[in-house]
């Protein structure tokens, strides 16, 4: 009965931003500590002092993440990260992760690291559209905390506003466009080789396998994921539309799209015929060894 009543708790909310024209925007938790919970009503209270946006209740939101199931994960795939809007019934949301974290190393002595990862959300479409990680350092705990929570409250917050904004031009211009071009309808590839030969098919094959490279913000932030990309081999073998089906942020994303659009491909044939098929490749990132 309780998540029933947040459900329609956040529908209401969410018709009736639609009805004075303000984007509604969810904050889940940024972990399960209390440091956690405390950012992201920092971040709340933020978002609605600007006036520009409907902020979603925090046990509202808490409640309609827990009835879909959602477990605090940042690497969500396209559809997951559209279920869970979906239950949000907002148009953005935002997810994280803060922590404060006593460290010590050969070259200094005991300091404390207080960070705040976030990431933007397009609802409609699952797609990750932002994401941040200010981070920290301090030999006095309290220092840092300080640091943190401020740059949250400006410094941040000034930022994403302005990542919202954008996003909403740009999905109102998407939900108003007319299409006036269907492209040609791919083929997507089967799940396996076995599969493909029963259906006299070969599947793509790349010309040299390619590494994309681990970006230095994932360096800093320690990030271990896996990116998805769906990607369109034509019948010549080369590269069109890449769409991320995964996302990871930290640049992870963009260093994978950047390495698919330098390969090469044998192309799918079909009885000995070369034809354009779209295929899912997984690249597993984990972070260098120190």
């Amino acid at each position: 009965m309780i998540r029933l009543l947040c459900a329609i708790g956040l529908l209401l909310f969410a018709s009736h931003s639609f009805a004075i024209g303000k984007p509604t925007v969810s904050v889940l938790d940024f972990g399960q500590t209390d440091f956690g919970k405390t950012v992201a009503e920092k971040f709340r209270a933020r978002l609605r002092a600007t006036g520009e946006f409907l902020v979603a209740d925090g046990d509202l939101t808490r409640s309609a993440a827990m009835g879909v199931g959602y477990e605090g994960s940042l690497n969500l795939t396209v559809k997951e990260a559209r279920d869970l809007g979906a239950a949000l019934a907002s148009d953005f949301y935002f997810l994280g992760d803060a922590q404060v974290l006593r460290r010590s190393s050969s070259t200094k002595n005991v300091y404390y690291e207080s960070y705040c990862t976030v990431f933007l959300v397009n609802s409609r479409t699952g797609n990750l559209l932002v994401s941040e990680r200010p981070a920290f350092e301090n030999e006095n705990p309290t220092r840092v905390l300080e640091e943190l929570y401020y740059d949250v409250e400006h410094e941040l917050t000034s930022r994403l506003v302005v990542a919202i904004r954008r996003a909403a031009e740009d999905e109102q211009l998407q939900r108003t466009a007319i299409v006036s071009y269907a492209g040609p309808v791919i083929q997507e590839a089967p799940d396996d080789e076995k599969t493909a030969e029963v259906n006299g098919l070969r599947l793509p094959r790349p010309y040299k396998r390619m590494r994309p490279e681990y970006p230095e913000r994932a360096a800093q932030a320690e990030v271990e994921a896996t990116v998805d990309v769906l990607v369109d081999v034509g019948a010549d073998g080369e590269v069109g539309n890449v769409y991320v089906v995964r996302w990871a942020g930290f640049g992870l994303d963009e260093a994978t799209i950047a390495t698919v659009r330098q390969m090469h491909f044998f192309p799918a044939m079909r009885n000995g015929t070369a034809i354009p098929m779209r295929v899912l490749l997984r690249y597993n990132f984990r972070k260098p060894p120190r």
